[in-house]
């Protein structure tokens, strides 16, 4: 029977793939059943994630925040860096296109990519981008180290499956540009009753692990899947002799997916923020802690309110 089957009669998975839990998994577990494993450490365990996301995302919403994704890269592909989406690019995106690129070449580009390697028994990875918009300054802290609200952000996105590396704004270009280019320049409000005005978005709306005030942008970067229909060299865990890895059903590129996972995750971390900062057992209560803040900086700002000295 072949390792994809199903019923009590399944044979054993003893041929770990490549990049996933599978062998780390059988060791730490002390499984002689690979499938224990690549079962419990699926993907399809996000789609739990994605229900609770649609709850914290209608509680943001309640108070004006709202998150959106869209595909950056998949494989080679390649967004152009100078490229920045706004939310109501992102927002636009149909749910169900294939790729949820911004960029209408790049999508038929990206998606010839996939065909390809498809075709070639391959898998492809990518990157996807998490736009939060109305996002209040003052969530999270730079107090502590664990309540800095990018450090929640990267661990939210980091486990999502596949995941390997998390930006905040331009993420790994702040090692690579002088000061001069990556910091945001703060200049005078348009008016008393809003923020300092930011030419720039760099820091991805975190400074010091706190919001401040502009759009929330959080990049995700994502491995190709594990499962190649053309499969990399493993061993057979019962032998421990040379083996082709397992094949289980799969996708070719999962990054668009993913995505909406992102946003899910973003969702559940901006709702705790949010909670954390503003409190309250009913949303009628939150709110008026949301607006007596928001007068609060508002009255700051306007050089009313009174400074302690």
């Amino acid at each position: 029977m072949p390792e994809g089957a199903t019923g009590a009669n399944r044979a054993a998975v003893t041929r770990p793939r490549p990049g996933h839990a599978d062998l780390a998994g059988a060791v730490k577990y002390d499984l002689d059943d690979i499938r224990d494993v690549l079962e419990r450490a699926s993907a399809r365990e996000t789609a739990a994630r994605v229900a609770a996301g649609s709850v914290a995302r209608q509680l943001l919403a309640s108070f004006g925040i709202r998150v959106a994704s869209h595909v950056s890269a998949i494989g080679d592909v390649i967004l152009a860096p100078q490229r920045v989406v706004s939310f109501a690019e992102a927002d636009a995106l149909a749910i169900d296109d294939p790729v949820r690129c911004v960029d209408p070449t790049l999508r038929d580009r990206m998606t010839a990519a996939i065909d390809a390697a498809k075709d070639a028994g391959d898998t492809l990875g990518g990157a996807f981008e998490v736009i939060a918009t109305g996002v209040p300054p003052g969530l999270g802290s730079h107090v502590q180290w664990d309540r800095k609200l990018d450090g929640r952000l990267g661990q939210a996105i980091l486990c999502i499956h596949a995941i390997k590396a998390v930006g905040i704004g331009i993420g790994p270009e702040v090692a690579v540009r002088p000061g001069s280019r990556v910091h945001d320049e703060i200049l005078p409000p348009a008016s008393l009753q809003n923020l300092p005005v930011r030419p720039s978005n760099n820091a991805g709306g975190l400074e010091g692990g706190v919001t401040n005030g502009q759009d929330v942008r959080v990049t995700g970067f994502m491995k190709p899947i594990a499962t190649l229909m053309n499969p990399l060299r493993s061993v057979d865990m019962t032998t421990m002799e040379n083996a082709p890895a397992a094949i289980e059903r799969s996708d070719v590129c999962a990054v668009p997916a993913a995505a909406v996972v992102g946003e899910a995750m973003v969702s559940l971390v901006l709702a705790d923020a949010l909670l954390e900062k503003f409190g309250g057992d009913s949303i009628g209560e939150i709110g008026r802690h949301f607006a007596a803040t928001a007068a609060q900086v508002a009255a700051r700002l306007s050089g009313t309110h009174p400074v302690e000295r």
